[in-house]
C-alpha cells in the first residue's frame, strides 16, 4: 500500500513539474517571436492545438462521468472561451511586446489571488485571513516590481498584463460551476474550442474593408486584415510549436492530469514557482536585468503565494488524516 501511494504521489508531482516548466517559460519564449506573428493569429494557433491535445482527456472524462454536453453548457463554454481565450490571451501577447517578459509573467501569476476575491463576490466563497495576507503581499510585490514611479517601465505593457490577468481570473471563476459538473479538462478543452472559433470569426471579419479601415484609423493596425498562416517561418516555427503544443497542449494536459493524483492545493504550486523562475529564465535567455525592485517584488509575491498555499496543503492533510481515523 505504501509503495502504491508513493508511486501515485511521485507521478502527480511529475505532472506538476511538467506544468511548471511549460507555464513558467511561456512569456519568456513568447518574447522570441514578439512582433513576428500577429497576436490574434497566434492565439488561434495556440488554443486550437491546445484543444486537440485536451480532447482525448475531455472525452474520457465525459464518458467516465456519464455526462453529455447540452445547449446550455455549450453557451457557457463559448462565453468562457470569449473571456479566457479571445480577449485575455491576445492582450497578454501585446503586453509582452510592450514590456519585459518577466514583468508580464510575474503579473499574470497573480491570477490565483484575483480568483479568490472574485469568487467571494461572484460565488459567495468565504475569504480566510490567509487570503487577505496573500493579497496584501501580492499587491505590495506588484507595486514594488512595476515601480510606477519608475519612468523607464512601459506602463502600457503593465496595464495590458493586469487587464489580461483580470480577464483570465474572471474566466477561472466563471468556469468553477461547470468544473464541478463536467471536470476541469472538459471545461478547458471546450472553452479552448469555442475561444478558437470566435478568434477565427474575428480574423475573417477583420478583412472586411470597413472594419479594417476602422481599426487602422484608431491606431490598432494589428487588428486589421489579420492573417491566418502568414508570418510563420522555419526560424520561428519551433517557438510557435512550443507555445502551442507545449504550453497550451502539454502544459494544460499535465496540469489537469496532476489533479487526478494530488489535491488542488498542491497542484496550485504551479503558480508559486512561476513568479520565482520566470525572471531567472528571462535573465538567462534574454539578458533581462533582475533589478532590486524586481527581486523584492518576486520575494513578496512568493511569500504571498506561500501564505495561501501552505495552510491549504496542511488543511488537506488534516482532512485526509481525519478520514483515515
Amino acid at each position: 500500500m505504501k509503495k502504491g501511494y508513493g508511486y501515485i504521489a511521485v507521478k502527480g508531482y511529475g505532472y506538476i513539474a511538467v506544468a511548471v516548466v511549460m507555464f513558467t517559460s511561456f512569456e519568456v519564449v513568447l518574447k522570441f517571436i514578439a512582433g513576428q506573428i500577429n497576436s490574434v493569429q497566434l492565439t488561434l494557433c495556440r488554443f486550437f492545438i491546445g484543444f486537440l491535445f485536451l480532447l482525448p482527456i475531455a472525452l474520457h472524462t465525459l464518458k467516465k462521468r456519464r455526462k453529455h454536453l447540452n445547449t446550455e453548457s455549450m453557451i457557457s463554454f463559448a462565453l468562457l472561451g470569449l473571456t479566457g481565450v479571445t480577449l485575455s490571451m491576445p492582450i497578454l501577447h501585446m503586453a509582452v511586446a510592450y514590456t519585459n517578459s518577466s514583468v508580464a509573467a510575474v503579473l499574470f501569476s497573480c491570477n490565483p489571488v484575483f480568483v479568490t476575491f472574485l469568487a467571494f463576490f461572484l460565488l459567495k466563497e468565504p475569504i480566510k485571513p490567509r487570503h487577505i495576507a496573500a493579497l496584501s503581499l501580492e499587491v505590495a510585490g506588484t507595486v514594488v516590481m512595476i515601480s510606477p514611479w519608475n519612468t523607464r517601465l512601459n506602463m502600457a505593457g503593465v496595464l495590458l498584463a493586469l487587464l489580461s490577468t483580470l480577464l483570465f481570473s474572471i474566466y477561472g471563476v466563471a468556469g468553477k460551476r461547470k468544473v464541478a459538473e463536467y471536470g476541469g479538462a472538459v471545461v478547458t478543452c471546450f472553452s479552448f474550442l469555442f475561444g478558437s472559433l470566435i478568434v477565427l470569426v474575428f480574423i475573417l471579419i477583420s478583412h472586411i474593408p470597413a472594419i479594417a479601415d476602422f481599426f487602422q484609423g484608431a491606431g490598432l493596425s494589428s487588428f486589421a486584415n489579420i492573417p491566418i498562416f502568414a508570418g510563420y517561418t522555419l526560424e520561428n516555427l519551433p517557438y510557435v510549436l512550443f507555445v502551442s503544443a507545449g504550453v497550451a497542449g502539454i502544459g494544460f494536459c499535465a496540469y489537469f492530469l496532476s489533479m487526478e493524483y494530488q489535491p488542488a492545493s498542491v497542484v496550485s504550486l504551479v503558480y508559486f514557482f512561476k513568479p520565482a523562475l520566470s525572471p531567472l529564465l528571462a535573465w538567462r535567455l534574454h539578458g533581462e536585468v533582475i533589478s532590486r525592485e524586481m527581486l523584492v517584488g518576486v520575494v513578496c509575491i512568493v511569500a504571498g503565494s506561500l501564505c495561501s498555499i501552505i495552510p491549504g496543503i496542511l488543511d488537506s492533510r488534516r482532512e485526509i488524516d481525519v478520514k483515515k481515523t
